[in-house]
């Protein structure tokens, strides 16, 4: 097995606009139109589902704003979460503490 090649940019844009050109105006399923379009660049057709994929990730400024705002979040809910299970075993402790002092007091 060969060692990877390695397209650039245009390759990879023209590969997935030829791609979605074929699935609008023949009307080809998307492995039909991966394989046509593979055939013509001499382009494995997985390569071109993995651009396809990756070039309708959302790249824009707010989704990579939204997705950090989301991890800021999140980590801010698990160290308040955290912090919420420490009380919750200063409590109970606390409460096994005064209900044993209570039945120590009323035994005297």
């Amino acid at each position: 097995m060969g060692a990877p090649r390695k397209f650039d940019a245009e390759t990879r844009e023209r590969a997935v606009r030829m791609y979605r050109d074929r699935l609008t105006e023949q009307g080809d399923t998307k492995i039909a139109a991966r394989k046509h379009v593979g055939a013509l660049l001499d382009i494995n057709p997985a390569t071109i589902r993995n651009w396809v994929e990756k070039n309708d990730l959302p790249s824009g400024p707010n989704e990579s704003e939204s997705g950090s705002d989301r991890d800021a979040e999140l980590k801010a809910l698990r160290r308040e979460n955290s912090e919420l299970r420490r009380a919750n075993d200063i409590l109970k402790t606390a409460s096994a503490f005064f209900a044993a002092a209570e039945v120590d007091r009323r035994l005297r």
